[in-house]
């Protein structure tokens, strides 16, 4: 009896189905043996294992994931999640992964913007440095020492409690984790002064692709060059870093003044931009824009806050704002002065009266679905500019829209191109990020991916240009990616490379091909090793 090709083409997609399961079983299991065969304690490392037959599986693996994007059936999902308490641990799932043909990726606080700290599209497990976050601070010498996991909120709140007049140049999300966020730069509102948070790094601890645990002097100074601002997952897992601290008055000052549309928002913009990335460096005057309710019943309007924090008193910041942005308006009523710590959860949008517990929450309130651009800034949009930009919040999607602007200039502008690899520096007035973003609950449909597409198409005579940069820290896979399979040409990986890291990606490449030249550690933006292809092309 002859069997119907549609049987035949049935049956064989029935029994691919159970070859995968089977398969994907069996590399679990074997990778999971892996583990506690080559630890040195196998009841430890169980304790931090979690496969999808574990009942904490997707507590474990939904709770550091920062966009919503991300969180869906389809999701790829990894073979298991570790979640290392030891540095022992980290080291075993290096070796296993390598041997069981498993890519890591490589989780601080889940907050990279296209998922790729925690998704992949080949088998992968997840290294969860949830556990992995202690902050010792020495406030004699002004340094600390803060391993991976740990998040801004914590490092702020650790350092708060040594001291009153000591802080630290990173990042104003308090959820952030400082493993990713060093790794890729890292800004807040304290960069005129003091830089970036990888500006101030002075050691670091990496477990490489063979499993060994390198610090400063061990690694060489190129490959500390490139972990301070190369971004994460391309040259081994690092799972702390020594930082100097910096000085900061015992008492600081912010405002927060928001204007619409019809209070002059627009010429209020177009000014701050001559002055925000020149006046004193003691003061940092970003922006937040979004679309609001109009004073006019039923209609909708655009408002621009700007939010500041000011090294010192109101008295001193008062005569500085009367010279250079006299146009605000600011009157002191608008100014708070308070702690520098109190100031990073003012900053970070918590309503007044808030306890400093609040920088120890690892969870986000509301958590949310997002998509991000970046651009840098050189010269002064026109105001005929900025209203086409406010066209664009008219659009239904605006209504999830959000911009943020953060000044340069001051120390930003002082330090070279090439000293770490963000080459960001002197000649930028300031980066502007597009979002949209909606609260959980609500479906992020593709339409609001195409209006921030459209938002950054826009603003593309604006912007820079040869390249059009961008910053690592805030990802985005519209400007390239690497194949999967890992064998990315340095052209291809050029493309989105070299907006991030300008003429600092050669050397990049130079470093990972040093320290990794089979291309272990990849993701879809990771740094190419040119070892993997570098012959066929005669490199």
């Amino acid at each position: 009896m002859e069997i119907p090709t549609s049987s035949l083409f049935s049956l064989s997609l029935v029994l691919l189905f159970f070859f995968v399961l089977a398969t994907s079983a069996d590399v679990h299991e074997n990778f999971v043996q892996c583990l506690t065969s080559h630890s040195q304690n196998a009841t430890s490392i169980s304790q931090v294992i979690y496969t999808p037959n574990n009942s904490s599986y997707t507590s474990i693996l939904d709770f550091s994931i920062r966009n919503l994007r991300f969180l869906t059936p389809e999701t790829p999902k990894p073979v298991v999640i570790i979640t290392p308490s030891h540095e022992s641990h980290i080291q075993v799932a290096i070796i296993c992964a390598r041997n069981h043909g498993l890519q890591i990726r490589i989780r601080s606080g889940g907050h990279d913007f296209e998922g790729l700290s925690y998704v992949s599209h080949v088998p992968f497990c997840i290294l969860d440095l949830i556990n992995y976050r202690s902050v010792s601070v020495d406030a004699e010498s002004s340094t600390a020492w803060v391993k991976s996991g740990a998040t801004i909120g914590e490092l702020y709140y650790s350092i708060a409690e040594k001291s009153k007049t000591l802080a630290f140049p990173a990042g104003i999300c308090p959820t952030v984790g400082v493993g990713g966020h060093f790794s890729g730069g890292g800004y807040g509102m304290i960069l005129r002064k003091f830089g970036l948070a990888a500006d101030n790094v002075i050691d670091a601890r990496i477990i490489d692709v063979n499993g060994g645990i390198l610090d400063r002097e061990s690694m060489g100074e190129d490959l500390f060059w490139a972990i301070r601002g190369g971004a994460g997952g391309s040259f081994g897992v690092v799972i702390a870093w020594k930082i100097k601290l910096v000085p900061v008055p015992s008492i600081v000052t912010v405002f927060t003044v928001s204007r619409t549309l019809e209070q002059n928002a627009t010429m209020l913009l177009h000014r701050w931009q001559y002055i925000a990335d020149k006046i004193d460096n003691d003061l940092v005057i970003i922006t937040d824009i979004t679309r609001v309710n109009s004073s006019e019943e039923g209609n909708k309007t655009v408002q621009v806050s700007f939010i500041s924090l000011f090294l010192g008193r109101v008295d001193e910041l008062f005569p500085l704002m009367q010279k250079n942005f006299p146009e605000l308006g600011l009157v002191k009523e608008d100014c708070r002065e308070m702690s520098w710590i109190e100031s990073t959860v003012y900053i970070a949008g918590f309503s007044s009266g808030t306890s400093l517990d609040v920088l120890l929450d690892r969870t986000p309130d509301p958590r949310i679905s997002f998509k991000g651009k970046l651009d840098y800034v050189k010269e002064p949009i026109s105001e005929i500019g900025l209203e086409g930009l406010w066209k664009r919040f008219n659009e239904e999607e605006g209504a999830a829209g959000r911009i943020l602007t953060i000044p340069y200039g001051g120390k930003m502008s002082e330090i070279p191109e090439s000293e770490i690899p963000f080459p960001h520096r002197a000649g930028n007035i300031y980066h502007i990020a597009y979002f949209a973003i909606l609260d959980e609950g609500v479906e992020f449909s593709n339409r609001y991916v195409d209006w921030t597409r459209r938002l950054y198409s826009y603003m593309a005579p604006y912007v820079s240009k040869s390249p059009r940069e961008a910053y690592a820290n805030y990802r985005d896979l519209d400007l390239g990616q690497n194949n999967d399979k890992g064998n990315t040409s340095y052209a291809q990986a050029s493309i989105w490379g070299v907006k991030y890291f300008k003429n600092n990606f050669k050397r990049l490449v130079h470093v990972k091909t040093m320290v990794d030249p089979s291309n272990f550690f990849r993701h879809e933006q990771s740094i190419p090793a040119v070892s993997a292809w570098g012959k066929k092309r005669g490199n």
